[in-house]
């Protein structure tokens, strides 16, 4: 390719600026410091770990060898292997050859990739299928997810009799009911079952239209999503005992065939239960008598219809779905896993209808879900952990991230992440690495709805700092135990009283009884919290100073005895709007009687308030604030810890502005210091009220208790010199061109779809480097309009784009990748001429956006459409390179060692 560009020569121009207080040289951790040593050399178990998509799957040996050599190299600590639907049809790119899911050559391959894996100390998991939820062609019909649905048919006027909705196979008519017509109003006594003749409803002639009701135990038809070759097939039916052990048996026992004379898998995973519609089991009227005391046969319609008892009947059948989801499904597999020396993780939530405390039942929780102020499976999981002694909770990361494939940027990584760590992650999953052959032409293979973030993006280079960001963040949020003073109380109890069979979901049923505002308001008034469900509370396990009661109808009797309990001790209840009035279930009377005594005592002691918009005020009161800030910021997020007499502060700029304000921590003694995940550095934060500056998307601890550590002198003042003539600007395999300033090489007309790595280089002249320090700076970010609509991404325009190395006379300074786009160079200057060399790479996603979209017709065509690849529309060149003037910053050298000035 080639370049035109004219050089400008502009003056130097010279500026003083001053620096905080706080910029001083990397402290010296004491050996006994378990908390230092905890940040600065995290253990490999704090690691991120990557779901590795194998497509097809089509996986050699050699290609296994080589991508998890990457991962190791890049930091990442372990790996999921996720087999999924084919990207190519047999040598549709030369040598793939797709082997069916269990065949003798997956497992061979799968035994492969574990024992490569180990030999580099990492992680190994295994999805317990192929695709998402669990089933595949082993599970006959008779096994696959069940529901209940209600057919509706109208008998005219004098007729008799009516003609049943054809079934499919492992379908049946449970009941059929006669009631009023679709357009007028149903009371109870509107409502009678029919007699049954055999298969035939015996319905006598009416001188009036009324509708028959039937209620029919079916199948909801989903197939496993996503499937690899051979795993095609229905989804299993999550509480039919006979369907997990037949799952358990034929695609669990194959895949530790895989590890046979090896140590396990380091655990089995199930993905998220999507099985949607999935309501009902051949077993479950019984189930329900037994442990409801009534029969369900006799209130089927309630479960469809509104009426007086459909709330009592709704809770209990939910309850029902719930107890068995957890016993067959959840317990049975952990109970498998750790029968054959391995662990179960999970995401415990979907559908049927997992409980926050169904969590306590797998050894691993993880979530997902970004949305840090509101409600979402990532806190779900982690309250969990903290109520139930989880200490590592997981979240499945970047899940949509910067969509379309190829888009997302190690600063978009950073911000999704803290955002997780924000709501008690301590374990990051990434969402994930695709599997690509050789033979396949750049950038590779992807997911369809994910980002893709293996060693085939330009930027890959700096994936090793990233790793240990994260690495990092992960292991000091391991240390101790959580420090939560509030806890919400998740409304289960009427989710379960107003779910309905086409839609059996707890947690997504929260979103309606914890709104963004209650989530904001309690994150507002400087505390994190937990989410508590009936069952932890009943067990003893609220262990918080405060506890809000949502606005809500039904509460279990002996949660709302433990409530109590607790309050006479001297817990704080804050109630929104009013007390529960009930209990759930249609036979609640004296349990009913129960909660309005104890709502009588609690009265006294409570605090009630119907607006959301004051609760901030209320815990302030209650209890005070764990962080209070001078002024609103609520970007600014915090995660408390405790480790003896330390006290762990993370915290985190979530937004795309920067933050400055104080702070002060009213639990914590003694002053504080500042340790920066990012260069493993730590500075003293003083006492009292703490000045906090983060720019967009930083993060940084505050360390209460560690009181060895040594520290230098703070420096004070810096200049400042452009770096704005004189530059040249080479790609790999082209000759250097002069360029005027730095700028994006996306300027230049055939550079515009160049996805890669551009290099620019400066002379700088110095006089004198001996009691001086230097670094770069490459300017503030600039904030971008939110699109509501777009998949999540770090909402700035950076000065780097994307990511850079920087070398200094031929040695590597650091990497930048996020703000402060800023480097110390001391240690590599000298006086005379010193070459700066500034190597800056891109996404894929500009090659991409210059080349035809990708034509799966003819793999459509052999293995049907299994996929519909994400927003690609949306494939489009992104400006690349150095799109700002470097400024170099010196000041006088205090003390022995440099840091990076920050300047203002």
């Amino acid at each position: 390719m080639s370049y035109r560009g004219t050089t400008r020569v502009m003056a130097c121009l010279i500026a003083t600026i001053a620096f905080p207080a706080n910029v001083i040289a990397a402290p010296q951790g004491p050996d006994g410091s378990p908390l230092w040593h905890a940040f600065i050399d995290p253990p490999a178990a704090a690691k991120p770990m990557m779901r590795w998509w194998w497509f097809g799957p089509s996986v050699t040996s050699k290609e296994i060898d080589r991508e998890i050599e990457q991962m190791h190299l890049a930091g990442i600590g372990g790996f999921e292997i996720q087999p999924v639907y084919p990207l190519s049809p047999d040598d549709g790119v030369k040598g793939v050859k797709n082997s069916p899911y269990l065949s003798n050559h997956f497992i061979a391959a799968l035994r492969h990739a574990g024992r490569t894996g180990r030999k580099f100390g990492m992680r190994v998991h295994v999805t317990g299928g192929s695709g998402w939820p669990f089933g595949g062609p082993h599970i006959p019909v008779t096994q696959a997810a069940a529901e209940i649905r209600m057919t509706r048919v109208t008998i005219a006027s004098g007729e008799a009799g009516i003609r049943l909705p054809a079934l499919g196979p492992g379908e049946s008519i449970l009941s059929v009911w006669i009631a009023p017509t679709k357009d007028l109003p149903i009371a109870p006594a509107d409502l009678r079952p029919v007699k049954m003749l055999g298969n035939a409803p015996i319905i006598l002639a009416s001188g009036s239209a009324r509708d028959a009701l039937i209620f029919i135990a079916g199948r909801t038809g989903q197939q496993v999503k996503r499937p690899a070759i051979g795993a095609e097939g229905y989804v299993l039916d999550h509480i039919d005992p006979a369907a997990i052990a037949n799952h358990l048996r034929v695609v669990g026992d194959r895949l530790l065939e895989g590890f046979a004379g090896d140590p396990p898998p380091d655990a089995i995973f199930s993905d998220s239960l999507e099985a949607y519609g999935s309501s009902w089991t051949g077993d479950l009227p019984a189930e329900f008598k037994k442990r409801r005391g009534y029969d369900l046969m006799g209130h089927l319609p309630a479960l469809f219809i509104d009426l007086p008892e459909s709330a009592g009947v709704r809770f209990d059948w939910a309850l029902t779905l719930s107890e068995l989801v957890d016993e067959r499904y959840l317990a049975t597999i952990d109970n498998w896993t750790q029968n054959h020396g391995t662990r179960f993780r999970a995401q415990v939530y979907g559908f049927p209808p997992p409980t926050l405390s169904s969590n306590a039942l797998v050894a691993l929780p993880e979530g997902e879900g970004d949305n840090w102020r509101g409600f979402t499976s990532t806190r779900w999981a982690s309250s969990a952990g903290h109520l139930y002694d989880k200490p590592v909770i997981s979240a499945e990361t970047w899940t949509w991230l910067h969509s379309p494939a190829w888009a997302a940027t190690p600063l978009d990584m950073k911000m999704e992440a803290d955002r997780h760590f924000l709501q008690g992650v301590n374990q990051i999953v990434g969402h994930g690495w695709p599997y690509s052959p050789p033979e396949a032409a750049e950038p590779g293979w992807a997911f369809y709805a994910a980002a893709a973030l293996n060693d085939h993006n330009p930027w890959f280079a700096v994936m090793p700092d990233v790793s240990r960001y994260l690495q990092r963040v992960s292991s000091m949020l391991r240390q101790g135990t959580p420090t939560n003073d509030v806890a919400i109380y998740l409304p289960i109890e009427d989710a379960f009283s107003k779910m309905r069979p086409q839609k059996a979901s707890v947690n997504e049923a929260m979103q309606e009884y914890v709104p963004d505002a209650l989530v904001g308001q309690v994150l507002d008034a400087g505390h994190g919290f937990d989410f508590v469900d009936y069952q932890a509370v009943r067990q003893g396990r609220l262990k918080h100073r405060l506890l809000i009661l949502p606005n809500m109808e039904h509460i279990d009797p002996t949660a709302f005895a433990a409530i109590a309990k607790w309050v006479e001790g001297g817990g704080k209840l804050l109630v929104l709007d009013r007390f529960p009035r009930s209990a759930g279930g249609l036979r609640n009377g004296l349990a009913t009687a129960r909660i309005r005594k104890m709502t009588r005592r609690l009265t006294r002691s409570a605090t009630v308030e119907r607006d959301v918009r004051n609760v901030s005020r209320h815990i302030r009161h209650a209890i005070g604030p764990d962080m209070q800030l001078a002024d609103p910021a609520p970007d600014l997020g915090f995660v408390h810890r405790t480790m003896g007499s330390r006290d762990i502060y993370f915290l985190v700029n979530s937004g795309n502005q920067a933050i400055r304000t104080t702070a002060s921590f009213p639990r914590a003694r003694g002053a504080g210091q500042w340790w920066n995940p990012m260069t493993g550095q730590a500075t003293p934060a003083g006492s009292g009220a703490v000045t906090i500056e983060l720019a967009p998307y930083e993060s940084r601890f505050m360390i209460y208790g560690e009181d060895n550590l040594s520290v230098a002198q703070p420096a004070q003042v810096a200049q400042s010199q452009s770096l704005d003539a004189g530059w040249t600007l080479e790609f790999d395999g082209h000759a250097a061109r002069s360029i005027s300033r730095p700028h994006a090489w996306t300027d230049f007309p055939d550079a515009r779809f160049f996805s890669g790595t551009g290099t620019y280089r400066y002379s700088l002249p110095l006089d004198r480097v001996d009691g001086m320090c230097f670094s770069l700076d490459f300017g503030r970010v600039t904030p971008r309009l939110a699109d509501d609509r777009a998949r999540p991404s770090a909402e700035v325009d950076a000065p780097i784009r994307d990511a850079a190395i920087v070398r200094v006379n031929g040695v590597v300074a650091g990497n930048l990748w996020a703000p402060p786009y800023r480097i110390n160079i001391s240690d590599a200057l000298k006086v005379g001429r010193n070459m700066i060399e500034i190597a800056v790479s891109n996404t894929a996603l500009n090659r991409l956006a210059g080349e035809p979209r990708k034509d799966y017709r003819l793999l459509h065509a052999r293995y049907g459409e299994r996929f519909e690849d994400q927003d690609v529309a949306q494939i489009v060149a992104q400006p690349s390179g150095l799109l700002a003037t470097p400024r170099l910053l010196s000041l006088p050298r205090i003390g022995t060692r440099c840091n990076a000035p920050v300047a203002q």
